[in-house]
């Protein structure tokens, strides 16, 4: 049994500048835990492999192509591979928006490319 504490894990550095912490890393699945401040935004960028937003805590907005949709705690999104994408948390909220981020399979070789 393998145990991970989010908190006790260290913050990578991501050209999105915010607080991503990488938990597992498999060749089939990644998991990656990421907290927005309020105002604070993923940069729109293009993942190679599909991914899945789950959210934790927060309320939080998921834009994938033309749409934007509310992410809040329980809830699940689906992004498909190769479709410009981002997560941001509104100046307004109070309340930090915390996610997983679930990407399938793991990105071998190919980089996630930031617009």
């Amino acid at each position: 049994m393998k145990k991970i504490v989010v908190a006790e894990q260290d913050i990578s550095s991501t050209p999105h500048k915010v607080a991503v912490r990488k938990l597992l890393e498999f060749p089939y699945a990644s998991y990656i835990h990421i907290t927005l401040k309020p105002g604070e935004t993923l940069k729109k960028h293009i993942t190679p492999v599909d991914a899945c937003f789950y959210g934790l805590d927060g309320i939080g907005k998921v834009e994938i192509g033309d749409e934007i949709e509310t992410l809040s705690k329980d809830e699940i999104v689906f992004s498909p591979a190769g479709i410009v994408h981002r997560l941001f948390n509104e100046e307004s909220n109070t309340k930090d928006f915390k996610f997983l981020v679930i990407k399938t399979p793991t990105p071998q070789n190919q980089p996630t490319k930031i617009l």
